[in-house]
Order: C-alpha cells, then structure tokens, then sequence
C-alpha cells in the first residue's frame, strides 16, 4: 500500500470519528466514490492502523443500527415538501 494511500486511509478514518459521518458524507465531503470510502475504511485501514481501525468500525457499526430510520425520516420529509 502506497504512503499516500494510508494518509487517505487515516484521513478519511478522523473525518468519521470528529464528526461521526456515514461512509456517503464522507466520500461527498472529499470527493471520492462511496465504494473507494469503504473500501478505505474497512479494509485497507485495519491493517495500516489497527487501532484507528477499532474507533472507526464502532462509529460505522452504529451508523448501520440507525439507517433505516434516517431513511424513514428521509421519506418524511420528502413527502412533507411534496405535500406542501
């Protein structure tokens, strides 16, 4: 793995844990592609920096408890604007 790619790695990892961002805003906020953002995080990070590794996967793992109500509350307020 190539020096800049562990800095994106770790980058991307500190973003996460200061403003405990999903994997999506984090690829929006750097402009890289959400698969890229994952592939970062959970794959090529554990083995660069372990212990960055363990802080980043709890904020992810509660990120996936509460999709599906940020999804509902997204619905919500779609159809709050289309309804007026």
């Amino acid at each position: 793995m190539t020096d800049c790619m562990e800095e994106r790695c770790v980058q991307f990892a500190q973003y996460i844990i200061d403003t405990r961002a999903t994997v999506r805003a984090t690829a929006k906020k750097f402009d890289y592609s959400k698969s890229t953002v994952h592939k970062d995080i959970t794959e090529r990070l554990r083995h660069c920096n372990p212990q960055l590794y363990a802080e980043v996967r709890k904020i992810l793992d509660i990120n996936k408890e509460e999709r599906h109500i940020r999804g509902g509350m997204a619905t919500k307020h779609k159809y709050e604007l289309l309804n007026g």
